[in-house]
């Protein structure tokens, strides 16, 4: 059984005029990206590994995520080839993925985040919203088997923002 979890990047801020991999998150995203590891912690998932495209975007994205509490292996690593938005190197990269790891958190891009929770992921989902997370599960031994697995949870900002808890 593995399981992995995309994560993609809070909102980000077009008010600077820097490189797109040097955007930085804005306010709303803090926002949001604290919202949706709030409501994640209550699961307990421990991953083994947490791996981060190199964007700034993403960077403080995994940062404020893994600080909320998130345990595990905690430590993140920055991959070259999460830097990707359609998707082929982020699938590249899972299936890549050493088999000692079962539980992998992904913190990328659109589109690719999209593509690949419809690739593999049971449930439809339209467009992955900024800091918006889908967890799938899958029925391998191997990394490098990676197939259709079942979609057991995603969290969205604005669902939880309509949430009256």
């Amino acid at each position: 059984m593995r399981e992995l979890i995309l994560i993609r990047h809070a909102k980000s801020s077009w008010e600077f005029d820097v490189p797109d991999i040097d955007r930085p998150i804005k306010s709303r995203g803090y926002k949001d990206i604290h919202l949706v590891s709030e409501s994640f912690k209550s699961t307990n998932y421990q991953p083994d590994l947490i791996a981060c495209s190199p964007a700034k975007r993403t960077r403080q994205t995994a940062e404020i995520f893994v600080n909320q509490g998130i345990t595990g292996d905690s430590k993140i690593k920055i991959v070259d080839e999460l830097y990707d938005f359609s998707g082929g190197n982020v699938v590249n990269f899972v299936k890549s993925l050493s088999n000692n790891h079962e539980k992998v958190i992904i913190f990328g891009h659109n589109h690719a985040f999209t593509s690949i929770s419809n690739i593999f992921g049971s449930a439809y989902i339209k467009n992955l919203p900024t800091a918006g997370l889908v967890h799938i599960k899958f029925d391998i031994s191997k990394w490098s088997n990676l197939r259709k697995g079942e979609t057991i949870l995603t969290i969205f900002p604005r669902d939880l923002k309509n949430d009256k808890r």
